[in-house]
């Protein structure tokens, strides 16, 4: 009853944390350093707990091992620019407290598992529980921004890669001023000719930002960000200090930014309740087949 009862707390104390999260996602766009260490720090020791109380060593075993993977897979998809780096602490925190699936008999909990580890099952499922939201907010963008009123003759094959890619770019991007950047906006590519620019970017050392050639005569190079953890404040400093010389232009491209964390909470809510979506929709198409 003691194991089953910390299974509970458990639970209850990551989807408390990850609400707080979503508070500070949704109106900061961050995701704190000092809870996510708090929320990792209560997964180590409540899984130490139930090892001295059951003398079994897998439980504090697996929520390292748990957490070891996630990190590493999770910090992959973060330089593909998948999601966040504040994302990559919280799916690898939930992995520390709850490294097993989530099985409590006295409440009648038993979700569909998965063959993977319980926080992979929280990401598969905030990844599908977002989907349906991006696509009705890239429709309302599109019919927001008239992209097919200015540009009927390109967008007539929607379906075509090329159109969509063209829609994707025009309805997920906005241009600013340089002097409205924010630490963790991701700048698209910012063409260039001025070695200087070059020269400054490349010499910065703590930096998300890279230059390549550019395939266009019209310049020599562009700048971009390259992880999903956008510019850094020396990035955001460098740009600022650059454009008050008037070595760059005040307009940048950067990346509508979008609050996961919610489907995070959603997806790990649905995890503990009814299980590996992926899982069920395979179910279910298998049973319909």
């Amino acid at each position: 009853m003691i194991i089953d009862n910390i299974y509970l707390i458990q639970i209850l104390v990551t989807i408390v944390f990850c609400v707080v999260f979503c508070i500070y996602d949704i109106k900061t766009g961050v995701v704190p350093n000092r809870l996510n260490n708090l929320l990792l720090a209560f997964g180590f020791s409540s899984n130490l707990i139930l090892t001295i109380i059951t003398g079994n060593v897998k439980f504090i075993f697996f929520s390292i091992i748990s957490w070891s993977i996630t990190y590493t897979i999770t910090l992959l998809l973060w330089q593909l620019n998948v999601w966040g780096g504040g994302d990559v602490k919280l799916f690898s925190s939930i992995s520390s407290v709850i490294p097993f699936g989530v099985n409590i008999p006295f409440l009648d909990i038993s979700p569909v598992l998965s063959f993977y580890p319980f926080s992979f099952t929280v990401m598969v499922n905030s990844i599908l529980v977002s989907f349906p939201f991006l696509m009705v907010l890239f429709i309302h963008l599109i019919i927001k921004n008239g992209a097919f009123d200015e540009n009927i003759e390109v967008f007539k094959g929607f379906f075509n890669y090329k159109s969509l890619k063209m829609l994707m770019e025009s309805s997920f991007n906005k241009h600013i001023s340089i002097s409205d950047l924010k630490e963790g906006m991701m700048v698209n590519n910012f063409y260039f000719d001025n070695e200087q620019v070059r020269e400054l970017i490349e010499s910065n050392r703590d930096t998300n930002l890279k230059v390549f050639r550019s395939d266009d005569s019209l310049s020599k190079y562009y700048f971009k960000t390259v992880t999903a953890g956008g510019i850094t404040k020396k990035d955001m400093y460098l740009l600022k200090i650059m454009n008050a010389q008037r070595i760059i232009s005040n307009k940048i491209s950067v990346k509508m930014g979008f609050p996961f964390v919610p489907s995070i909470l959603l997806g790990l809510v649905l995890a503990v309740f009814y299980g590996d979506l992926s899982m069920i929709i395979l179910k279910n198409i298998i049973f319909v087949i």
